[in-house]
């Protein structure tokens, strides 16, 4: 069974209320229709129901719950919230009424006060539209320093380079433009966490550079290094390892003669990139050349579960995020 069937069938055995606020996309429109159908999720797709029956006269909606924040009978309760949650940052009534009309918040209203267990987007919103009312309103989880992104990356097996993983993640693809060496080991940190999480094994976290083990030094490995001595600090027992360049985190033969007193060399499940640019540049070719299936960007540190999308996602990507996002929510 692949990774991603495994998430479906633990979605399926305790199913979740997932809220999709972007039904003007037809990829939305036809993954909330499947994902009903399947059981995968209980979906609310939020928008006029008159006009989504209209642009998908042929998908069976009939189990999804379609809810128009315009006229929704919770709207003045969550209003009030809004108000109440951030009236020390200069929310007025006034400005609450407008604000809560926006899809992306009332989505995540909903998960606050219990009327959905997570929520997706950003096959129509940039990742910012999507993050700014979670963390306004959901805050981070405690705990947690840094809000990050990264990708699932269900990949094929590369047996001629000795690579047997099936599975890996690809950290900080999606949010966070250039991490300091705190960032960075708070990074690295995090998406071992939530590897565990997902498949129950040891991470093996990798930082990656050009450089592996000193074979360079520049203002640009030495963040890697020290990153990589803050992240060991911080989580003594988690196998952690860096700078490393790609072949030496992930290819054994070239991990014996670059780094072979490493733990990760060879082994890495966890692919800590230095810079946004080389994580959105890294997933993107491994999806696209290698024809690996990306799905995220996961959202780790936020209170509740939100999640965002790749606005060049699939039908499928959706899915993949949706049955991940109600696995979170089971453990929420």
């Amino acid at each position: 069974m692949s990774f991603i069937n495994g998430i479906i069938s633990r979605a399926q055995a305790d199913r979740k209320r997932i809220v999709l606020t972007e039904s003007e996309d037809a990829r939305i429109r036809e993954a909330a229709a499947y994902l009903s159908q399947e059981g995968i999720a209980d979906i609310i797709l939020l928008g006029d129901e008159q006009k989504i029956k209209e642009a998908s006269p042929d998908l069976d909606l009939s189990k999804v719950q379609i809810i128009d924040p315009q006229t929704s009978d919770e709207l003045q309760g969550y209003e009030d919230k809004l108000v109440e949650l951030r009236e020390k940052r200069g929310m007025t009534p006034e400005k609450a009424k407008e604000t809560m009309r926006d899809k992306q918040y009332y989505g995540v209203m909903m998960v606050k006060m219990g009327d959905a267990d997570g929520m997706v987007a950003g096959a129509v919103n940039s990742t910012a539209n999507t993050l700014r009312p979670a963390l306004q309103i959901l805050r981070t989880a405690p705990g947690t320093k840094l809000v990050s992104a990264f990708f699932i990356m269900e990949l094929q097996p590369q047996e001629q380079n000795g690579i047997e993983a099936s599975m890996m993640i690809f950290s900080d693809c999606g949010l966070n433009e250039n991490p300091d060496p705190e960032q960075l080991s708070e990074i690295a940190v995090s998406s071992g966490r939530s590897y565990q999480l997902w498949t129950g094994e040891e991470p093996k976290v990798a930082l990656l550079s050009y450089s592996t083990m000193g074979s360079a030094d520049s203002e640009l490995t030495q963040k890697v290094v020290e990153a990589t001595k803050l992240a060991k600090e911080k989580e003594p027992d988690m196998a952690i390892d860096g700078e490393l360049q790609l072949d030496a985190a992930i290819v054994p033969s070239v991990a014996s003669m670059k780094a072979p007193d490493s733990e990760v060399a060879g082994n890495a499940n966890t692919l800590i990139f230095p810079d946004l640019n080389s994580g959105n540049i890294g997933y993107k070719l491994v999806n696209r050349f290698a024809g690996a299936k990306a799905y995220g960007p996961i959202l780790q540190g936020i209170a509740m579960p939100v999640n965002d999308l790749s606005r060049g996602c699939s039908i499928d990507d959706i899915i993949g995020v949706v049955a991940l996002t109600a696995v979170q929510a089971q453990t929420n």
